[in-house]
Protein backbone atom coordinates (compact mmCIF):
# COMPACT_ATOMS: atom_id res chain seq x y z
CA UNK A 1 0.00 0.00 0.00
CA UNK A 2 3.06 2.41 0.72
CA UNK A 3 4.88 1.76 -2.59
CA UNK A 4 1.56 2.23 -4.25
CA UNK A 5 0.85 5.33 -3.12
CA UNK A 6 4.20 6.46 -3.59
CA UNK A 7 4.05 5.52 -7.31
CA UNK A 8 0.62 7.65 -7.38
CA UNK A 9 1.92 10.39 -5.64
CA UNK A 10 4.88 10.77 -8.02
CA UNK A 11 3.27 10.73 -11.01
CA UNK A 12 0.37 12.75 -10.10
CA UNK A 13 3.34 15.64 -8.81
CA UNK A 14 4.96 14.88 -12.34
CA UNK A 15 1.73 16.65 -13.96
CA UNK A 16 2.12 19.70 -11.27
CA UNK A 17 5.71 19.95 -12.13
CA UNK A 18 4.51 20.22 -16.13
CA UNK A 19 1.96 22.66 -15.26
CA UNK A 20 4.16 24.80 -13.14
CA UNK A 21 7.33 24.73 -14.59
CA UNK A 22 5.58 26.65 -17.92
CA UNK A 23 4.66 29.04 -15.11
CA UNK A 24 7.58 29.65 -13.31
CA UNK A 25 9.61 30.16 -16.54
CA UNK A 26 7.30 32.97 -17.77
CA UNK A 27 7.56 34.53 -13.89
CA UNK A 28 11.35 34.31 -13.90
CA UNK A 29 11.82 36.35 -16.86
CA UNK A 30 8.76 39.41 -16.74
CA UNK A 31 7.99 39.10 -13.24
CA UNK A 32 4.37 38.70 -13.71
CA UNK A 33 1.39 36.21 -12.81
CA UNK A 34 0.49 34.03 -16.27
CA UNK A 35 -2.65 32.58 -14.87
CA UNK A 36 -4.15 32.44 -18.04
CA UNK A 37 -1.65 29.42 -18.34
CA UNK A 38 -4.32 27.34 -17.14
CA UNK A 39 -6.41 27.89 -20.13
CA UNK A 40 -3.49 26.82 -22.51
CA UNK A 41 -3.35 23.38 -20.47
CA UNK A 42 -7.18 23.17 -21.22
CA UNK A 43 -6.90 24.40 -24.92
CA UNK A 44 -3.68 21.85 -24.68
CA UNK A 45 -6.49 18.57 -23.50
CA UNK A 46 -9.25 19.62 -26.01
CA UNK A 47 -6.64 19.86 -29.05
CA UNK A 48 -5.17 16.65 -28.09
CA UNK A 49 -8.66 15.00 -27.45
CA UNK A 50 -10.25 16.23 -31.35
CA UNK A 51 -6.79 15.28 -32.93
CA UNK A 52 -6.94 11.75 -31.18
CA UNK A 53 -10.27 11.70 -32.86
CA UNK A 54 -9.42 13.04 -36.02
CA UNK A 55 -5.73 10.21 -36.40
CA UNK A 56 -6.54 7.39 -33.87
CA UNK A 57 -2.85 7.77 -33.02
CA UNK A 58 -2.30 9.05 -29.08
CA UNK A 59 1.29 10.12 -29.60
CA UNK A 60 0.09 12.00 -32.82
CA UNK A 61 -2.68 13.90 -30.82
CA UNK A 62 0.21 14.62 -27.81
CA UNK A 63 2.96 16.70 -30.15
CA UNK A 64 -0.19 18.25 -31.93
CA UNK A 65 -1.74 19.49 -28.42
CA UNK A 66 1.74 20.06 -27.10
CA UNK A 67 2.37 22.49 -30.93
CA UNK A 68 -1.18 24.27 -29.99
CA UNK A 69 -0.59 24.74 -26.89
CA UNK A 70 3.15 26.47 -27.87
CA UNK A 71 1.68 28.63 -30.50
CA UNK A 72 -1.52 30.05 -28.62
CA UNK A 73 1.53 30.63 -25.77
CA UNK A 74 2.93 32.49 -27.96
CA UNK A 75 0.35 34.84 -29.45
CA UNK A 76 -0.66 35.64 -25.42
CA UNK A 77 2.49 36.68 -25.08
CA UNK A 78 2.65 38.60 -28.34
CA UNK A 79 -0.70 40.55 -28.47
CA UNK A 80 -1.57 40.77 -24.59
CA UNK A 81 1.50 40.61 -22.37
CA UNK A 82 3.87 42.62 -24.77
CA UNK A 83 1.82 46.11 -24.75
CA UNK A 84 0.86 45.89 -21.19
CA UNK A 85 4.66 45.11 -20.28
CA UNK A 86 5.55 49.27 -19.84
CA UNK A 87 2.55 49.46 -17.29
CA UNK A 88 2.47 47.85 -13.42
CA UNK A 89 2.31 44.30 -13.03
CA UNK A 90 -1.07 44.36 -11.75
CA UNK A 91 -2.45 45.64 -15.31
CA UNK A 92 -1.47 42.06 -17.04
CA UNK A 93 -2.55 40.03 -14.05
CA UNK A 94 -5.76 41.77 -14.25
CA UNK A 95 -5.78 40.74 -18.42
CA UNK A 96 -4.24 37.33 -17.44
CA UNK A 97 -7.18 36.36 -15.30
CA UNK A 98 -9.53 37.74 -17.77
CA UNK A 99 -8.23 36.11 -20.51
CA UNK A 100 -8.60 32.96 -18.58
CA UNK A 101 -12.49 33.38 -17.97
CA UNK A 102 -12.78 34.05 -21.47
CA UNK A 103 -11.05 31.27 -22.61
CA UNK A 104 -13.52 28.82 -20.03
CA UNK A 105 -16.12 30.11 -21.90
CA UNK A 106 -15.02 29.62 -25.34
CA UNK A 107 -14.54 26.32 -24.52
CA UNK A 108 -17.99 25.38 -23.36
CA UNK A 109 -19.43 27.27 -25.87
CA UNK A 110 -16.98 25.65 -28.84
CA UNK A 111 -16.97 22.59 -27.47
CA UNK A 112 -19.92 22.68 -25.26
CA UNK A 113 -20.29 21.72 -21.58
CA UNK A 114 -20.61 19.00 -21.17
CA UNK A 115 -17.67 16.24 -19.96
CA UNK A 116 -16.07 14.42 -23.22
CA UNK A 117 -14.23 10.86 -22.77
CA UNK A 118 -10.61 10.88 -23.74
CA UNK A 119 -10.37 6.88 -23.82
CA UNK A 120 -6.65 7.07 -25.66
CA UNK A 121 -5.01 3.38 -26.32
CA UNK A 122 -1.27 4.31 -25.37
CA UNK A 123 0.28 0.70 -26.00
CA UNK A 124 2.49 0.66 -23.02
CA UNK A 125 0.97 -1.61 -21.50
CA UNK A 126 0.51 -1.55 -16.90
CA UNK A 127 3.42 -2.76 -14.68
CA UNK A 128 2.98 -5.36 -11.73
CA UNK A 129 5.18 -6.64 -9.27
CA UNK A 130 3.42 -8.43 -6.71
CA UNK A 131 0.40 -6.04 -5.14
CA UNK A 132 2.31 -3.04 -6.85
CA UNK A 133 0.77 -1.73 -10.04
CA UNK A 134 1.37 0.77 -12.08
CA UNK A 135 -0.93 1.42 -15.08
CA UNK A 136 -0.10 2.66 -18.43
CA UNK A 137 -1.18 5.74 -17.78
CA UNK A 138 1.00 6.40 -15.05
CA UNK A 139 3.94 4.96 -17.00
CA UNK A 140 2.89 7.95 -19.83
CA UNK A 141 3.13 10.37 -16.94
CA UNK A 142 6.50 9.90 -15.46
CA UNK A 143 8.04 8.84 -19.05
CA UNK A 144 6.93 12.55 -20.23
CA UNK A 145 7.92 14.38 -18.01
CA UNK A 146 11.31 12.92 -16.86
CA UNK A 147 12.30 13.54 -20.92
CA UNK A 148 10.76 17.00 -20.69
CA UNK A 149 12.96 17.59 -17.55
CA UNK A 150 15.96 16.42 -19.25
CA UNK A 151 15.36 18.60 -22.63
CA UNK A 152 14.88 21.49 -20.31
CA UNK A 153 18.14 20.82 -18.17
CA UNK A 154 20.23 20.27 -21.53
CA UNK A 155 18.18 23.46 -23.52
CA UNK A 156 19.09 25.84 -20.30
CA UNK A 157 22.73 24.33 -19.61
CA UNK A 158 23.79 23.36 -22.95
CA UNK A 159 22.58 26.12 -25.62
CA UNK A 160 23.25 29.65 -26.33
CA UNK A 161 19.75 30.07 -26.11
CA UNK A 162 19.42 28.62 -22.49
CA UNK A 163 22.40 30.67 -21.81
CA UNK A 164 20.32 34.13 -22.80
CA UNK A 165 17.45 32.56 -21.18
CA UNK A 166 19.06 32.21 -17.73
CA UNK A 167 20.54 36.02 -18.08
CA UNK A 168 17.29 37.42 -19.25
CA UNK A 169 15.90 35.68 -16.06
CA UNK A 170 18.88 37.12 -13.64
CA UNK A 171 18.44 40.71 -15.75
CA UNK A 172 16.73 41.40 -18.78
CA UNK A 173 18.23 45.04 -18.76
CA UNK A 174 21.90 43.70 -18.29
CA UNK A 175 21.08 41.08 -21.08
CA UNK A 176 20.13 43.32 -23.75
CA UNK A 177 23.05 45.30 -23.21
CA UNK A 178 24.99 42.52 -24.11
CA UNK A 179 23.02 41.90 -27.20
CA UNK A 180 20.77 39.19 -26.53
CA UNK A 181 17.14 39.85 -28.48
CA UNK A 182 15.35 39.71 -24.99
CA UNK A 183 11.34 39.87 -27.11
CA UNK A 184 12.85 36.56 -28.91
CA UNK A 185 13.68 35.08 -25.76
CA UNK A 186 10.55 35.87 -24.20
CA UNK A 187 8.84 33.89 -27.12
CA UNK A 188 11.06 31.21 -26.60
CA UNK A 189 10.29 31.28 -23.05
CA UNK A 190 6.63 30.91 -23.71
CA UNK A 191 6.62 28.40 -26.11
CA UNK A 192 8.40 26.11 -24.33
CA UNK A 193 6.36 26.67 -20.96
CA UNK A 194 3.21 26.48 -22.99
CA UNK A 195 3.85 23.54 -24.73
CA UNK A 196 4.44 21.96 -21.70
CA UNK A 197 1.60 23.12 -20.27
CA UNK A 198 -0.35 21.27 -22.95
CA UNK A 199 1.71 18.32 -22.40
CA UNK A 200 0.22 18.20 -19.17
CA UNK A 201 -3.26 18.48 -20.19
CA UNK A 202 -3.35 16.02 -22.81
CA UNK A 203 -1.89 13.75 -19.55
CA UNK A 204 -4.07 14.68 -17.25
CA UNK A 205 -7.12 14.17 -19.97
CA UNK A 206 -5.90 10.72 -20.43
CA UNK A 207 -5.24 10.17 -17.11
CA UNK A 208 -9.04 11.22 -15.64
CA UNK A 209 -10.27 9.86 -19.07
CA UNK A 210 -12.50 12.72 -19.30
CA UNK A 211 -11.75 16.65 -21.06
CA UNK A 212 -14.11 19.63 -19.82
CA UNK A 213 -14.03 23.47 -20.11
CA UNK A 214 -13.53 24.13 -16.31
CA UNK A 215 -10.56 21.51 -15.73
CA UNK A 216 -7.96 24.67 -15.86
CA UNK A 217 -9.81 26.14 -12.48
CA UNK A 218 -8.19 23.91 -9.91
CA UNK A 219 -4.21 24.00 -11.39
CA UNK A 220 -5.11 27.84 -11.80
CA UNK A 221 -4.39 28.48 -8.48
CA UNK A 222 -2.88 24.97 -7.46
CA UNK A 223 0.37 25.58 -9.41
CA UNK A 224 0.52 29.12 -8.63
CA UNK A 225 1.26 27.91 -5.15
CA UNK A 226 3.61 25.60 -6.35
CA UNK A 227 5.63 28.40 -7.74
CA UNK A 228 5.38 30.08 -4.52
CA UNK A 229 6.24 27.00 -2.00
CA UNK A 230 9.22 26.14 -4.64
CA UNK A 231 10.65 30.01 -4.94
CA UNK A 232 9.11 32.54 -7.40
CA UNK A 233 10.97 31.51 -10.95
CA UNK A 234 13.32 28.84 -9.32
CA UNK A 235 12.73 25.48 -11.77
CA UNK A 236 14.20 23.34 -9.57
CA UNK A 237 12.77 24.08 -6.33
CA UNK A 238 9.09 24.00 -8.69
CA UNK A 239 10.14 20.84 -9.20
CA UNK A 240 10.55 19.52 -5.78
CA UNK A 241 7.22 21.41 -4.44
CA UNK A 242 5.56 19.68 -7.32
CA UNK A 243 6.37 16.56 -6.38
CA UNK A 244 6.02 16.87 -2.80
CA UNK A 245 2.58 18.38 -3.08
CA UNK A 246 1.91 15.27 -4.89
CA UNK A 247 3.25 12.82 -2.05
CA UNK A 248 1.38 15.12 0.25
CA UNK A 249 -2.20 15.10 -0.99
CA UNK A 250 -1.75 11.34 -1.74
CA UNK A 251 -0.62 10.48 1.88
CA UNK A 252 -2.88 12.83 3.88
CA UNK A 253 -5.82 12.10 1.71
CA UNK A 254 -5.13 8.46 0.30
CA UNK A 255 -3.47 6.86 3.56
CA UNK A 256 -3.99 9.24 6.22
CA UNK A 257 -7.62 9.79 5.72
CA UNK A 258 -7.10 13.68 7.09
CA UNK A 259 -10.95 15.03 6.48
CA UNK A 260 -10.42 18.41 4.22
CA UNK A 261 -10.30 18.91 0.47
CA UNK A 262 -7.38 17.34 -1.64
CA UNK A 263 -6.95 20.41 -3.39
CA UNK A 264 -6.25 22.27 0.18
CA UNK A 265 -3.03 20.70 0.79
CA UNK A 266 -0.60 22.89 -1.70
CA UNK A 267 -1.93 25.56 0.30
CA UNK A 268 -1.33 24.24 3.23
CA UNK A 269 2.34 23.02 2.67
CA UNK A 270 2.89 26.50 0.77
CA UNK A 271 1.81 28.35 4.43
CA UNK A 272 3.88 26.20 6.97
CA UNK A 273 6.78 26.64 4.38
CA UNK A 274 6.63 30.48 3.67
CA UNK A 275 6.28 30.80 7.93
CA UNK A 276 9.63 29.45 8.17
CA UNK A 277 11.41 30.29 4.48
CA UNK A 278 9.68 33.36 3.31
CA UNK A 279 11.24 32.81 0.00
CA UNK A 280 10.36 29.02 -0.74
CA UNK A 281 12.27 26.15 -0.93
CA UNK A 282 14.74 26.92 -2.56
CA UNK A 283 14.03 30.54 -3.52
CA UNK A 284 16.35 33.60 -2.51
CA UNK A 285 16.18 37.15 -1.34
Amino acid sequence: MLWQQLANGIAMGSVYALVSLGLTMIYGILRILHVAHAGVYTLGAYIGLFSFRLVGDFWVSLFIGMAGSAVAGYLIERFLYSPLLHLPRIAPLIASIGLFIALEEAFRIVAGPHTLTYNARIGIGDLSIGSFRLTETQILILFVTFAALIFLWAFLTKTRTGLAMRACAQDAEMASSFGVNVKAIIAVNFLFGSAMAGAAGVLIGVYDNQVWPTMGAIPAYKALAIVVLGGLGNIPGTVLAAIGVGLAETFFIGILAIPFPRDAVAFIAMILVLMFKPYGLLGKA
